[in-house]
């Protein structure tokens, strides 16, 4: 590096240059110390910080961010940027706390009233100014400088006054605006953090992620409960028909739908990579305006190869249920606890293993407290909601898990019980105050007997048949609700307040 360029390197970086002594040295050499200065620096703020998230400093050497402010901060300018969650006037002073987003915490800006600070509940603004201690200790900002990039006002319609509680089904009124209330910004952060376990947790287990199709020829379920896809275009349709295609199908020559689930494409999967697992939406076309279902939802799924025993399938649901929640109660002590304090939602489970009942033994448990319900008890219609918390309570509390389910209750797919050719190797798992959460199952692995229930086999299919004619191998696998997950975890009402913009029938805004 020659002189020149070195010197335009320390210029950029002039908080970080220093140099023992005054003495003249050659450029390599002050390449080599302004280095080992520069990160000697870096480890330094670490430390003092306890955190590799250190504050953001603009090309100025002016904090930016509201993140880790600490009390050796004090004095430094600060350039901050958010919206308005309070406003307080005294004296010749206004008190604003400023929420930046990404964290809980929120900063006291102090604005003198010469400033001229046109600033209300929910205005965004940037705010220049020194850190220092308020007369009771706290690291406050004294604005020199105020940019309002937007004006909020309540008088024109913003819905939420602050340090105001409302009511789930009023902050639903405004699913545009809901971001901005607290305990649904906390729900956002919970949910994203959810997210990130759950990848973390699959890979460290040594699973593939698989982007399996939205667009699908297939309805996995068998139910019926299918979106139909139509181009919204007749010209187009008319265009492209061919002979012999319904207008409708034209533009794939097949009937096409919305996915109601990935499992299908992910046995095609683990039959190569062994295990694999996809994290995506998922839509049923049920009339049902419960606080439990939605039109639209995000599923986890996975698929194993080579598994044979539901025990063994039963075993990676539960590590993985555990895991992810106390990764996340590690990481969102704040905002879960929002939650948890409000709906008094106890973990003692994490310490326990998960019950296991079969499902004759649960109807049996039902029909001796038939008096506790409103439901009929019908071993042929499984489980009401009513039914599913009540055998939670039964067992103690902890997530359940119901196993050998009557094959005339599920799918084709399922595997018939080696000692019961009635009942397939399937499993529910119970959450407290939710119900199912979980559903899964070994995989009919035998040719014969899956073909033998698709009497009515579509060409649709036969790719799946080929799964087992070509080097078919046991499989295993479950879907785990995303946003039911979230319900059991923080103890929420209705799952439409566990998704940023929810659909369910008659409700598609936005």
């Amino acid at each position: 590096m020659n002189d020149e360029l070195f010197i335009n390197t320390v210029q950029k970086y002039p908080a970080v240059w220093t140099h023992p002594t005054n003495k003249e040295i050659s450029g390599s050499c002050r390449l080599l110390n302004f280095f080992k200065e520069m990160f000697k620096n870096i480890f330094l703020n670490r430390l003092r910080t306890r955190t590799f998230d250190l504050i953001s400093y603009n090309s100025r050497n002016v904090v930016t961010g509201i993140e880790n402010i600490h009390n050796n901060d004090i004095g430094k300018e600060v350039e901050f940027k958010g919206w308005v969650k309070s406003v307080r006037k005294h004296k010749e002073n206004i008190f604003v706390d400023l929420s930046y987003g990404i964290v809980k915490d929120k900063v006291q800006i102090l604005i003198p009233l010469k400033l001229n600070p046109q600033v209300s509940p929910g205005t965004s603004i940037a705010v220049k100014g020194r850190l220092h201690l308020s007369p009771r200790g706290q690291i406050e900002l004294l604005a020199e400088r105020i940019k309002v990039f937007g004006k909020c006002s309540m008088e024109e319609g913003y819905p939420f006054a602050p340090r105001k509680t409302y009511a789930p089904e009023y902050v639903r009124q405004y699913l545009h605006l809901r971001p901005r209330y607290n305990k649904f910004s906390s729900l956002l952060k919970v949910r994203s953090a959810a997210e990130l376990v759950i990848h973390e947790y699959f890979n460290s287990e040594g699973y593939i992620s698989v982007h399996t199709p939205i667009l699908t020829s297939n309805d996995c379920e068998g139910a019926g409960e299918i979106f139909k896809v139509i181009p919204d275009n007749e010209a187009l349709l008319t265009d492209m028909v061919r002979e012999k295609v319904p207008l409708h199908e034209a533009f794939f020559n097949t009937k096409v739908f919305l996915s109601v689930s990935g499992q299908l494409h992910l046995e095609a999967a683990a039959h190569s990579l062994h295990k694999v697992y996809t994290f995506g939406p998922t839509f049923r076309a049920e009339n049902s305006k419960t606080r439990l279902h939605l039109s639209e939802f995000y599923m986890v799924e996975s698929e194993i190869a080579f598994l044979e025993k539901l025990e063994e399938l039963i075993q990676i649901i539960e590590e993985l249920i555990k895991s992810v929640t106390k990764s996340l109660l590690n990481r969102c002590e704040d905002d879960i606890q929002l939650f948890c304090t409000e709906n008094k939602i106890s973990f003692t489970w994490l310490d326990k293993n998960f019950p296991i009942l079969t499902y004759s033994e649960a109807i049996g448990i039902l029909k001796s407290n038939r008096e506790n319900f409103k439901t009929d008890i019908d071993y042929n219609k499984g489980f009401s909601k009513e039914h599913e918390i009540f055998l939670v309570n039964y067992c103690g509390g902890s997530p359940t898990f119901i196993i050998n389910w009557p094959k005339v209750m599920k799918p084709f797919y399922m595997k018939e019980c080696e000692d019961e050719d009635t009942e397939v190797a399937a499993l529910d798992l119970l959450a407290p105050g939710v119900g199912e959460i979980v559903g899964g199952s070994l995989r009919e692995n035998n040719y014969i007997k899956l073909k033998n229930r698709l009497p009515k086999l579509s060409e649709q299919l036969e790719w799946y048949l080929d799964l087992r004619k070509y080097g078919g191998v046991p499989t295993g696998g479950f879907g785990l609700g995303f946003e039911r997950y979230l319900l059991f975890l923080l103890g929420i009402n209705n799952i439409k307040d566990t998704i940023p913009f929810p659909r369910w029938p008659h409700n598609c805004s936005l």
